[in-house]
This record gives structure tokens, C-alpha cells and sequence, in this order.
């Protein structure tokens, strides 16, 4: 790995950081310790900071020669709801939070990229070095788009990555076009006729209502989706009734759709309210049907997957960049981001070794080790965008 011998010596300090955000989850919109800590870096780094998009999101910009070309780089901030099993000294002083997903990881690393940038000045733009907060659940990226980000902090393109468990450290993987899919949610609400279990045609029975629409809604993804495209309909959640002898007035149905292609996304809405108005009103009941548009799909632009691929080529080498990884069914709110500027969304490898395990996983950890190399994929990337000649 070709990493600059500045940011190699930058890896105890970066290790530093990482524990300390580590030891400190906060969750969605709650990010104020962590916020504190890193905007209280950039100001130290010379990188002028605002606060307050997405109520606890910082954003850093660092303007270097005369270019006029803008580019964002993302980080996540916010950890999980859950409760850490791991045992070592920077283990979540928290109870019931976590950082386990790695996001205190990419702050560190786009705060090292911050300090290096500030110090060598090799660019000629601007950099926006966007801190977001809430990506678990809530998308924070739609609500600092909503207020402002991209209006307030201009760019011409914008980056993320997120770090990869299982993969050999020193790789990175991505792709041009969907990285990752939406994550649409649903809830409906089956409104029957309650009544005794054992005078059924004296009520209208919510149950067995929902669930010919549960079976029904299975068939968009057989039916109404190309066989070439891919989608999923998940119901996660069947709530109704009290005791077994009474038949329910209602019942809700809760679950998760996901896709890559908007249009896709768009037909699986219309069709699962279609199906659940049908059914009901073919059964004498009715339907309450919301669906949340939570996560739009990641979709990396072809220009910027590019560069980022020429970045990580740079550092690892041609057979350690992954141009082609197949896309994945869960979701990122960095594409709220995509969906306003082009961009790409990258992949780093977090280990392979024994005892790593997947994200979300109350036994994981950022691997330190790798903290130098992606700071030093966004020092590159900046320094192949905003070269001298790219104004």
C-alpha cells in the first residue's frame, strides 16, 4: 500500500480519535460530543466550520489556489442502538449504544484527510468535508440536503465510502451504476369488523384479509418485476387481536421494500396500495396504506466512479480494486446525496481475519489498521480532482 509517509505517522493520533469516538456512541440527532470533538479539530486544522444542517451535522470547507472546482467528502457520525459484547479498554461506556457499523471509523478517516489537506495545501478548489449525522434509520443526509447543504456549501460532485468486514485489508470495491438499494417502508392497516371467534360471518375479519394480502403482495416480485431487475417485498411485521376466541377490528402490517431502479420503486408503491384497497374493499373492509420513501437507491455516477477507482488504484494497485462488486440490498442515505450531485459511493476492505465479523454485530469493531489508507484515499482523490488544470 502506497500511503504518504505524513499520514502513516498520523496513525497512533488517528487510532486516539477513533477509540475516543468509539467509547462515546450517540445516535441519530444526538451526535453533540461527537459533533464538539469534530469540529473542534477542523478549527484546529485552519478549516473554517458551520454547524447546525441536519441539527447536529457539521460541515468543513477548505478553499487552496485560484480553481473554482468544489468537491464534497462524506462521513457518517452516529452509532446504533445496541449493546456492545466486546470486552476491550475502548469498549462503548454507554449502555444499550454502540458504534457498530464503523462510522466512528470514517469520521477519523476523513479527519485525517482534513488535517493533511490543511497542512500540504496540494489542491487548487474547494473541499467541503460534510459530517452527517443520523445515516442509521432516519436518513440525515435528506434532512441536511433539506436544509440547505448543497445550496449553502456548493459542489460539483460528491464522495462516500464505508468500510467492508470479511474482505483482505489493503482492497477497495465498487461499482458504476447501483451500489446499494432503496429502503422504502410500509405500514397498512387492515380496518374489518370484530367480533367472536366463533361466529366468524357476524364479523369481517381483518386477519384473513391481511393475510391474502400479504401472499398477494409476494407476487409483484414474481409478476410485475422484470426478471432481470431485482426487488424485494418483505412484511416484517403482523400486529392484531388479544385472545383467541376474539376476532380483531384491525390488524397492521409493517415491513421494508427495496430496489435499484427508481422506477421499480416507484411500481411497487402503486402496487402494494393497489393490492391492500383491493383486497380489502373485495372483503367489505378498508385500507390505510402509508410508505416512507426513506433511503432512495445508491447509484455511483460513471465520471466520478472513475476517478475514485484511478484514487484507490494509486494506493493498492490495479488487482486490489474490485471495478465490479455486485450490488447489495441494504441501503445508504448517501444516496440522498447522489440523487442531488454525481458522485460515487466506494467500498473498504475491514479485515479478514479471525474473529471479524459483519456490521451491526454487537462483537464488532473498526479495524484500526486501515484507518492511514482511507484518509489517504480522500488526500488522492482530492488531488486528482482538483488539479491545477481542472479549472
Amino acid at each position: 500500500m502506497k500511503i504518504l509517509p505524513e499520514i502513516k505517522e498520523m496513525h497512533d493520533e488517528l487510532t486516539e480519535w477513533r477509540h475516543r469516538i468509539h467509547q462515546h456512541p450517540e445516535t441519530a440527532f444526538e451526535e453533540y460530543r461527537t459533533s464538539d470533538f469534530v469540529a473542534e479539530k477542523l478549527e484546529s486544522f485552519g478549516i473554517e466550520v458551520h454547524r447546525g444542517l441536519g441539527k447536529t451535522g457539521v460541515v468543513g470547507t477548505l478553499t487552496q489556489g485560484s480553481g473554482n472546482r468544489a468537491i464534497g467528502l462524506r462521513a457518517d457520525m452516529d452509532a446504533l442502538d445496541l449493546q456492545e459484547l466486546n470486552e476491550f479498554d475502548h469498549r462503548s461506556q454507554i449502555d444499550g449504544k454502540m458504534h457498530g457499523c464503523g462510522h466512528d471509523g470514517h469520521t477519523v478517516m476523513l479527519l485525517g484527510a482534513a488535517k493533511h489537506l490543511a497542512q500540504s495545501k496540494n489542491f487548487d478548489g474547494t473541499v467541503r468535508f460534510i459530517f452527517q449525522p443520523a445515516e442509521e434509520n432516519v436518513a440525515g443526509g435528506r434532512v441536511m440536503i433539506a436544509d440547505g447543504l448543497f445550496d449553502m456549501f456548493p459542489v460539483d460532485s460528491v464522495y462516500g465510502m464505508h468500510n467492508m468486514p470479511g474482505h483482505q485489508v489493503g482492497t477497495f470495491a465498487v461499482c458504476k451504476g447501483p451500489i446499494m438499494a432503496s429502503a422504502d417502508f410500509f405500514e397498512a392497516r387492515i380496518i374489518g369488523n370484530g367480533g367472536h371467534g366463533a361466529f366468524p360471518h357476524l364479523a369481517t375479519d381483518p386477519v384473513v384479509i391481511a393475510s391474502e394480502i400479504v401472499l398477494a403482495w409476494q407476487n409483484i416480485v414474481s409478476r410485475n418485476v422484470d426478471p432481470l431487475q431485482s426487488a424485494v417485498v418483505t412484511v416484517a411485521q403482523i400486529n392484531g387481536g388479544h385472545t383467541g376466541n376474539v376476532i380483531p377490528a384491525d390488524v397492521v402490517l409493517k415491513g421494508t421494500t427495496r430496489a435499484f431502479d427508481p422506477q421499480v420503486q416507484d411500481m411497487i408503491e402503486s402496487r402494494m396500495r393497489q393490492i391492500a384497497v383491493g383486497i380489502a374493499e373485495a372483503h367489505g373492509a378498508k385500507a390505510e396504506f402509508t410508505y416512507d420513501r426513506r433511503y432512495a437507491p445508491t447509484i455511483n455516477t460513471p465520471d466520478e466512479t472513475d476517478e475514485a477507482i484511478a484514487a484507490a488504484i494509486e494506493l493498492v494497485g490495479d488487482a486490489g480494486v474490485n471495478k465490479e462488486v455486485t450490488p447489495v440490498m441494504g441501503a445508504e442515505d448517501f444516496s440522498w446525496m447522489l440523487k442531488e450531485r454525481p458522485g460515487c459511493y466506494i467500498m473498504i476492505a475491514n479485515g479478514s481475519g479471525e474473529g471479524s465479523c459483519h456490521v451491526h454485530n454487537p462483537n464488532y469493531d473498526f479495524n484500526d489498521e486501515i484507518l492511514p489508507l482511507g484518509a489517504n484515499y480522500w488526500v488522492r482523490l482530492t488531488e486528482r480532482i482538483l488539479t491545477q488544470d481542472a479549472n
